[in-house]
């Protein structure tokens, strides 16, 4: 690690802690040539798989628009920010933790509804009536009264 004061390469590590709840290591290092110290945060760099189209095409997954997406759902609904953010970083827990390098886009839209469930049920009914392209009022009727019998999915 490169101090950032005199740019010298030699470096230790004075503390090191796990904050966000584990994910991210935050080291307090000092300088061995200059003894400034300075804190680094270190997470895992991992690679979430391609996603497959429904069309068959293949893109990257795109964090961006899973939240857009949640987020478009969740206007005007009483759901923090933060909450909505735990939502996004289970989803993309469960991906990683299929431990496939491409996955169908089905699959994260039914992660999408079953974390939208559990945060707020006209949110879930919105991104379902897009998602599932209800044609009419019998078919909202029909998955309200389908969520209504079953329990959220944990």
């Amino acid at each position: 690690m490169y101090c950032p004061f005199c740019g010298a390469v030699d470096t230790k590590v004075v503390d090191s802690r796990l904050v966000a709840n584990g994910d991210q290591v935050r080291r307090r290092r000092e300088c061995l040539s200059c003894e400034e110290r300075f804190t680094t945060f270190e997470t895992a760099d991992l690679i979430m798989p391609r996603l497959i189209k429904q069309d068959g095409s293949r893109q990257p997954f795109d964090e961006n628009k899973l939240r857009a997406g949640m987020l478009r759902a969740l206007e005007k609904r009483p759901v923090s920010l933060e909450r909505l953010e735990e939502a996004v970083a289970r989803i993309k827990r469960k991906l990683r933790a299929k431990g496939e390098r491409e996955i169908e886009s089905l699959t994260i839209g039914e992660l999408v509804m079953n974390e939208l469930r559990k945060l707020d049920e006209v949110a879930y009914i919105r991104f379902a009536s897009v998602y599932r392209r209800f044609q009419d009022l019998n078919e909202f009727r029909e998955e309200i009264e389908r969520m209504a019998q079953e329990p959220a999915q944990e």
